[in-house]
């Protein structure tokens, strides 16, 4: 098995090795997933001869000759799949070995070629069994396509419902019984919000039951279902969010026997198939990114005239929505242990942290800052965060060590572009100036750049500073108390002795929009 050798990287020290295991255990698993959930038809095919076909959904590079090379969206012919890991595949000359997890198989194998001019050969006909199949039951070749995509979304959502149950009732249900074994904040980082993810789609299943048309799939309406749901979706951005947490936990605990023969245990008891506890909770993971997948086929198999046409394209928008936020959250969540780690080398600092009210740096850089009444002008570097800006004086010997000077609640003020001579309220000429002035008292700060390109930039940074905000509100994103102080504890912990001071200013260490 090509994945024994890697076994011995499970318990590395060395963080890389440990990152790498862990994308290769996703990997795997999902090739497990992959081949468990494979048609049975698409396996009698291949074991038949018949010309079995994938879609390469990421790039897989290999310096191994043994190996096939391809690029996401290239179809390869799958001439072998008995190893659930591991098939052996064909693209033009080239032979060889390929991680399932890396395709996904066509689910309409009976589709002409010439569908994929760019992949394969154009002009493949359409062959006699398929062709019966389609006569027989009087539906046009698309027809049948958008039953085989339908059919596919109904079995798939059914196994991974049965998935769910089984995690929430082999594991979870009895993890909880054993108090001396795992404690509630444990079995939250080992599961998750599952149990809510388990709810909402047991509903979701039954609206698509009420939707699917039994004796004629292809005319089933189904769009509308993951409209409905496309809100309750975005539970999985928790779920996602905490799963590199609960594979670290399942790796610590799975050192221990008694732990590792319990979860065993569970897994038996409950007759589920042979994969491991952290197989079983990548599942959802692996879910919510096949939606959009699957959607866009639909799409493409149903006729513009179709009743359920438009419904099918807004819910492929949706679920791409949905995915994009999840990705949007976890960044946003992986920048807080950022802005807590910037924090803690900054000198002097007063006041509460950053993140009891911020989650993400807009922008960064230096301005001039006037302040009244005299006037005086001072260099700051300038951190804008969403609903505060944090400004800081540098270290006159060390130009690297910043020490915290004040900050400004944006919420409260409104940015005022001030033309190039003289400005009114401070009396003296100005150039590539801006203005934050408070909307209920007389409170008014004044700033200027070095170049009208850096004015633009801040400008332009407090506009998104505001529409930031704004969707927050809107997809209900919010950072929990746990998260913040996680964060800042995390911050206390690793953070070195004599590491030069003030590195956000540097963009590259965070993301930034």
């Amino acid at each position: 098995m090509r994945l024994r050798y890697l076994s011995h990287l499970r318990f590395a020290n060395n963080k890389n090795l440990c990152a790498v295991y862990y994308f290769v255990t996703i990997c795997c698993v999902l090739g497990y997933l992959a081949a468990f959930c494979l048609p049975h038809s698409s396996l009698s095919l291949i074991s038949d001869g018949s010309v079995v076909y994938a879609e390469a959904l990421w790039d897989h590079v290999t310096m191994d000759d043994q190996e096939l090379g391809f690029k996401a969206g290239e179809v390869i012919e799958v001439v072998d799949a008995t190893n659930k890991e591991w098939w052996w595949g064909r693209i033009a000359d080239s032979e060889g070995w390929f991680p399932a997890s890396f395709v996904r198989l066509w689910v309409n194998q009976d589709e002409p070629m010439d569908e994929y001019p760019a992949k394969v050969e154009d002009g493949k006909p359409e062959d006699a069994n398929s062709a019966h199949r389609r006569l027989a039951t009087g539906q046009s070749k698309k027809d049948q396509m958008r039953t085989n995509v339908i059919s596919e979304i109904m079995s798939t959502e059914k196994v991974y419902i049965k998935h769910l149950k089984d995690i929430c009732e082999g594991y979870v249900k009895q993890c909880r019984k054993r108090t001396d074994m795992f404690s509630e904040e444990q079995l939250h980082t080992i599961f998750g919000n599952i149990e809510d993810i388990y709810k909402c789609h047991k509903k979701f299943l039954k609206g698509l039951e009420k939707k699917f048309n039994k004796d004629q799939p292809h005319l089933s309406e189904i769009g509308s279902c993951f409209l409905e749901y496309q809100t309750d979706f975005q539970i999985y951005s928790e779920y996602c969010n905490n799963h590199p947490s609960a594979y670290a936990e399942l790796s610590k605990l799975m050192k221990i026997n008694k732990y590792l023969y319990f979860f065993e245990a569970c897994r038996l008891l409950q007759k589920m198939i042979d994969i491991s506890l952290d197989g079983f909770l990548l599942t959802p993971v692996q879910k919510i990114c096949k939606y959009p997948l699957q959607l866009a086929e639909l799409l493409k198999y149903t006729n513009p005239e179709h009743r359920d046409y438009k419904d099918v394209e807004a819910a492929l928008n949706a679920m791409k929505n949905v995915a994009k936020l999840i990705n949007e959250r976890k960044r946003r969540l992986e920048n807080l242990d950022k802005i807590a780690h910037w924090q803690s080398s900054i000198e002097n600092w007063e006041g509460d942290d950053v993140l009891a009210r911020s989650s993400e740096l807009i922008h960064s850089g230096e301005l001039t800052k006037i302040s009244q009444p005299q006037a005086k002008s001072k260099q700051r570097i300038f951190f804008l965060f969403d609903h505060q800006v944090v400004f800081c004086k540098k270290d006159l010997l060390r130009r690297d060590i910043l020490y915290y000077k004040s900050r400004i609640d944006t919420d409260s003020m409104e940015v005022v572009d001030v033309e190039d001579g003289k400005e009114k309220d401070f009396n003296l000429s100005v150039k590539n100036a801006f203005k934050l002035q408070n909307k209920f008292t007389n409170e008014v700060h004044l700033f200027c750049a070095k170049k009208s390109s850096e004015k633009q930039r801040w400008l332009q940074a407090f506009e998104d500073e505001r529409k930031r905000i704004q969707l927050d509100k809107e997809t209900g994103f919010a950072i929990t108390e746990v998260q913040k102080k996680q964060a800042m504890m995390n911050a206390k912990k690793s953070h070195p002795t004599g590491k030069p001071k003030g590195e956000f200013t540097d963009e590259k260490n965070i993301t930034t929009h």
